[in-house]
């Protein structure tokens, strides 16, 4: 089976389930579905930054600072978030993911929607990124990725979900844009 061809929950703009399709379908129709966004910070506390693979059907090539996908039908938040951190860092026995915040990323010029479900967890472990979505990677100080933030291309929605955070962060609520 192709990414492409996994089976996604449809959901509407309360996060209740309306439905399923196919990834493809989804994305090429604009289907609202949802997605996990992991921060990974290593043992001294960098965050795992890395260029998606050009192959990836949303956003090739481009730069995120959070591991993460698309949660599967029937599979809940916690649980792709787990799975999908512990597939891109090429780890097992990875800590559960702590949830942060949930919030709703559309982007009317592609016509993307997601709802997106934030969570942090730190990876003691050495990473072997998977190759089929890991072009390369690199561990940055919080200084060193906003020196970086203006010079590359970055995924939108993951951006969305880093300001929210540092907004979270600063005691602001994790939704607001």
């Amino acid at each position: 089976m192709t990414p492409a061809d996994e089976i996604l929950d449809i959901v509407d703009e309360h996060d209740e389930v309306v439905g399923q399709a196919p990834r493809g379908e989804a994305t090429a129709r604009g289907l609202r579905h949802r997605a996990v966004f992991v921060e990974a910070r290593d043992a001294a506390g960098r965050l795992f930054v890395h260029r998606r693979t050009a192959t990836k059907l949303v956003f090739p090539s481009h730069y995120d600072m959070f591991v993460g996908g698309v949660v599967g039908a029937g599979e809940s938040y916690d649980e792709a978030a787990l799975r999908e951190a512990e597939e891109e860092l090429g780890v097992s026995g990875l800590p559960r993911p702590t949830p942060l915040f949930k919030f709703l990323y559309e982007d009317e010029g592609t016509g993307h929607s997601w709802w997106c479900s934030v969570y942090e967890v730190r990876c003691d472990l050495p990473v072997r990124p998977q190759v089929e979505e890991v072009d390369l990677h690199v561990f940055l100080t919080d200084a060193e990725l906003e020196d970086r933030l203006g010079d590359r291309a970055w995924v939108p929605d993951g951006l969305a979900a880093y300001h929210r955070l540092r907004s979270f962060r600063a005691g602001g609520a994790g939704p607001a844009a």
